[in-house]
């Protein structure tokens, strides 16, 4: 089944000329720093609530459990969750560090695929999403030890079975930082409070977004690649660039049990480095903009488009963005 719903966007003065903002096709992905230690436990996905209102799930919480950690030279890995689609790890180390996820795996099709995150060394737990899936991965943490060398500080190689493909997109993690105790988390359940099923979570938080959130011209020109999104900062201030808009929606939609995913990448015709979402809705399909999405599918929202009133050139289809990372 699919549901076109055509909306019609009045808030944003973005032009989308000022969305280059957000990076380019010469521009590297933005450097992520610690998540926050807790999220959910997962469950199945949410159900349409009664006609009093939607019911959401618990929230999924994500932890770094100590006591089942291991590891040496300073670095502690907590492997205790994998099912639930995230490694926790911590490091204690002067310098700079850094987190490598190697993937080996059926989507691997053969080739490695490897993630790699800017870890702190002051023993802030971080937690690392597990987004591609069943398989075999490689967890390691480095050290630099000068120019563009790294040393291995420790590495640990675990075979992954998730509960659900969706256990990685239903809690926080080192790109998308939020806690029960989130204003955003806040807003959205007074938001989805407001509607009687998940297209109408999707519809309220979307909604909310767009016209409360503008798009920050100075913050792109000035952002550096030390850079990461915090959601309740976005809501707090009302502006934020294109993974903020991503981060927040990533935030508020996860904290009600709708999986959520952060897709960095780029987008045609001139080649933007961005960042944007993809839901999925288990009973109907939902539309952003001008293009339809499908029930039981990943669909795309890109909600910094949406604030500005972005045309079809740029969302289209969704043919013309081409996916970098997934967090």
């Amino acid at each position: 089944m699919r549901l076109r719903l055509v909306s019609i966007l009045t808030a944003g003065a973005l032009l989308l000329g000022q969305l280059t903002g957000c990076g380019s096709a010469a521009s590297t992905p933005q450097a992520p720093a610690p998540a926050q230690t807790s999220c959910a436990q997962p469950a199945s996905l949410p159900q349409t609530g009664s006609a009093g209102g939607y019911t959401a799930p618990p929230m999924e919480v994500s932890v770094f459990d100590q006591a089942s950690a291991s590891g040496e030279n300073g670095v502690l890995l907590d492997t205790s969750h994998l099912s639930d689609g995230y490694v926790a790890v911590q490091a204690n180390s002067d310098g700079k560090l850094k987190f490598l996820l190697t993937y080996q795996g059926e989507a691997a099709n053969g080739a490695p695929t490897q993630y790699s995150y800017r870890l702190p060394g002051d023993g802030t737990p971080v937690i690392i999403p597990l987004q591609l899936g069943d398989g075999t991965y490689e967890f390691a943490v480095c050290k630099n030890i000068s120019g563009t060398k790294y040393s291995f500080l420790y590495r640990q190689t675990e075979t992954v079975g998730l509960s659900s493909e969706f256990a990685p997109y239903l809690r926080p993690s080192i790109y998308i930082n939020y806690s029960e105790d989130s204003s955003c988390v806040a807003k959205a359940a007074e938001l989805a409070a407001q509607a009687s099923d998940t297209v109408g979570v999707v519809a309220n938080i979307y909604d909310y977004i767009i016209h409360n959130v503008r798009y920050d011209t100075a913050k792109a020109d000035s952002i550096g690649t030390d850079y990461y999104s915090d959601p309740d900062e976005t809501f707090a201030t009302g502006q934020g660039i294109c993974v903020d808009y991503a981060a927040l929606a990533a935030a508020m939609l996860r904290s009600q049990g709708i999986p959520t995913k952060l897709i960095t990448g780029y987008v045609a015709p001139n080649d933007l480095y961005h960042a944007w979402n993809m839901i999925w809705l288990e009973e109907t399909g939902w539309i952003t903009v001008s293009f339809e999405v499908d029930e039981n599918n990943w669909n795309r929202v890109d909600t910094t488009f949406a604030a500005g009133g972005a045309g079809s050139e740029y969302i289209g289809d969704g043919s013309n963005y081409t996916d970098y990372r997934t967090y």
